[in-house]
C-alpha cells in the first residue's frame, strides 16, 4: 500500500504545495491590511496616472516578495521518518529541526480546504500531546503519499487506511443537509448573535479608527447620533431590527453548522472512530479510544424534543495550545440515542456508574449563587440608574428577577456527580444539559479547595485536572470530598493503564 514511499530520505511536499503556501501568505497580508486596501480602491479614480503606476508597481513588488518567501518556505520544508521518529526541517533564516517519537503522536488527520480540493492534494496534520511547537501541518501531499505516511508513523492497526474499503463500512452516523437544518435550529442562537455583533463591532471600530486618521470622525459620529435618535423614537423600526437580528441569529447558526459539519459521516473501527465532515474545508479525523480524555453528551429542550444530542470529544492538549485555542474540540452533532449508546459502549468497558445515585452540591452552593446573582443585579441597576437617572428602570425587575431565579434553580438541579469504582459522571448546565464522562485513571492531578466561608459550612470544592482541562465539583460535603479525593488518588496510583 505504500507504493514505494519509505520516507527514509528527506522528502518535500507536492509541488502544488507552493500554490497553497503562496495563497496563504497573500491571505495573511490581506487580513492585516484589508482596511487600507478598501480605502485605496475607494479613492482609486482620484489618483494621477503616475500614482496608479506606483500602486501597480508596489503590488507587483509585494506579490513578488511573497512568492519568493513562499518558494523558500516550500524549499526548506522537508521531512523524513527515521528510527521510529518523525523528523522535520523548516525555516528560511531561522532554521528549525523537530523530532517527534511515534509514541508522542496523538493523531494524524487529513484536511482539505477548497483550494486543496481543486488541485487534488491533502493537508496532513500531526498532533501531539506535548508542546504546541511540535504541532505540524504538511500543506500538500497526494492521497497516496499522505496515506503511506500515516501508515508508517502510526502503530495502531486501524491506521492502515484503504479508503475504498473504509467506504464500504456501515457508518454509525450520517447527517443529511435536512438533518443539519434541524440541528442548526436547536443551536445556541444567542451565542451566535453575540459573535456576529462582536465581529460587526470590530469592523465598526476599525472604520472609526480610519475615519479619525482621515479627519472624518465628526461625520461618522453625526450619522450614528441621527440613526440612534431615529431608532429611539420609532418603535416600528425597533421591532424590525429585532426581527432582523433574530433572522441573522438563525442564519448564522445554519451557516456555522453547515460549513463545519456538512456530510458528517462517522465510522466505527476497532477501538477508533473515523470522522469525515466539512464543506469548504474537509476533515478526516481518526480518533483513538485511548487518546480520549473526556466525552461530553449534551442536549437542550429543543434537541430533546426532536430526539437528538451532540457529543464532544476532548483529547490531551498542551498548555500552549489551550492558550492559543487553535483547535476546536471534536464534535458530533445530531446523534440519536442508539448512536450515543454505541459511542459509550465503544469507549467505556463498564458503565455501572450510570446506576449510581446522584450526589448534589451542599445547600451552600445555592446560597452562593443567589448571593452572587443579587450582587450582580444590584451593581447593574445602580449603574443604569446612575447613567439614565430614571427610577422606572427598576420596573424591569418584575421580569428579570423571576427569570434569574428560574435559571439559578435549573443550574442547581443540573449540577451533580455520580461515581463508581472506576468512573465519574459530572452533570452541569443551565439551558443546556451536559454529562461529562471521565475514567478516574485519566486524572493527572486532583485538588481539594476550601475557602474560609466553605470551612464554616463544612463544604469543599474538588478540581479534577486531566490532560484536556479541568472538571470542577463545587461545594460538596467535606466528608464526601475527602472520600472522593482519596478514592481518586488510589485509582490513579494503582492503575497500570496509559492515560493516552
Amino acid at each position: 500500500m505504500n507504493k514505494g514511499f519509505s520516507f527514509s530520505e528527506f522528502s518535500k511536499q507536492s509541488p502544488k504545495g507552493l500554490l497553497i503556501i503562496y495563497l496563504a501568505e497573500i491571505y495573511k497580508v490581506l487580513k492585516l491590511f484589508w482596511i487600507f486596501l478598501f480605502i485605496l480602491f475607494k479613492d482609486f479614480s482620484k489618483f494621477t496616472s503616475y500614482g496608479i503606476i506606483y500602486i501597480y508597481l508596489g503590488v507587483f513588488v509585494l506579490l513578488s516578495f511573497l512568492f519568493i518567501r513562499s518558494y523558500l518556505i516550500y524549499l526548506n520544508f522537508q521531512f523524513k521518518v527515521f528510527n521510529d521518529h518523525f523528523i522535520l526541517k523548516k525555516g528560511i533564516l531561522k532554521k528549525t529541526n523537530i523530532e517527534i517519537p511515534f509514541q508522542r503522536i496523538q493523531n494524524i488527520n487529513f484536511k482539505q480546504n477548497i483550494v486543496q480540493q481543486l488541485i487534488g492534494v491533502f493537508e496532513v496534520n500531526i498532533e501531539t500531546a506535548g508542546s504546541n511547537d511540535t504541532e505540524i501541518a504538511i500543506k500538500a501531499l497526494s492521497l497516496e503519499k499522505a496515506t503511506a505516511l500515516k501508515k508508517i508513523v502510526s502503530t495502531a492497526k486501524f491506521t492502515d487506511l484503504n479508503l475504498k474499503k473504509e467506504k464500504e463500512l456501515e457508518p454509525i452516523l450520517t447527517i443529511s443537509p435536512f438533518a443539519l437544518l434541524k440541528v442548526s435550529l436547536t443551536e445556541n442562537h444567542l451565542q451566535n448573535l453575540m459573535l456576529f455583533l462582536a465581529v460587526l463591532f470590530g469592523f465598526f471600530n476599525q472604520i472609526q479608527q480610519v475615519s479619525e486618521s482621515l479627519g472624518q470622525s465628526e461625520v461618522l459620529g453625526g450619522l450614528i447620533t441621527d440613526s440612534t435618535s431615529n431608532l429611539s423614537t420609532n418603535l416600528v423600526l425597533l421591532f424590525i431590527v429585532l426581527v432582523l437580528l433574530t433572522l441573522i441569529a438563525l442564519l448564522s447558526s445554519f451557516v456555522k453548522v453547515f460549513l463545519l459539519h456538512f456530510n458528517l459521516t462517522t465510522y466505527l473501527k476497532k477501538d477508533a472512530f473515523e470522522i469525515n465532515q466539512g464543506l469548504f474545508t474537509k476533515k478526516t479525523i481518526v480518533l483513538k479510544k485511548e487518546k480520549i480524555q473526556t466525552i461530553t453528551f449534551s442536549t437542550n429542550p429543543l434537541k430533546r424534543a426532536i430526539g437528538i444530542s451532540f457529543v464532544t470529544f476532548k483529547q490531551a492538549v498542551s498548555g500552549k495550545a489551550k492558550k492559543k485555542k487553535k483547535e476546536r474540540p471534536i464534535r458530533l452533532v445530531g446523534c440519536k440515542q442508539e448512536q450515543l449508546e454505541v459511542i459509550k459502549n465503544t469507549v467505556y468497558s463498564n458503565l455501572d456508574v450510570l446506576e449510581k445515585q446522584k450526589v448534589y452540591p451542599n445547600s451552600y452552593y445555592a446560597k452562593r449563587l443567589f448571593i452572587y446573582a443579587g450582587l450582580f443585579l444590584l451593581v447593574v441597576y445602580s449603574l443604569l440608574y446612575f447613567i439614565f437617572n430614571h427610577i422606572e428602570i427598576a420596573y424591569s425587575l418584575v421580569l428579570v428577577l423571576p427569570i434569574t431565579i428560574l435559571l439559578i434553580l435549573k443550574k442547581i438541579k443540573k449540577r451533580f456527580y455520580k461515581i463508581s469504582d472506576s468512573m465519574i459522571v459530572v452533570g452541569k448546565g443551565v439551558l443546556e444539559t451536559h454529562l461529562i464522562f471521565l475514567n478516574l485513571f485519566k486524572v493527572q492531578h486532583i485538588q481539594l479547595k476550601q475557602s474560609i466561608f466553605q470551612k464554616k459550612s463544612k463544604v469543599a470544592t474538588i478540581i479534577l485536572q486531566t490532560a484536556s482541562g479541568k472538571i470542577n465539583l463545587p461545594c460538596i460535603s467535606y466528608l464526601e470530598a475527602i472520600q472522593l479525593y482519596n478514592h481518586t488518588l488510589y485509582k490513579v496510583e494503582t492503575s497500570k493503564k496509559s492515560w493516552m
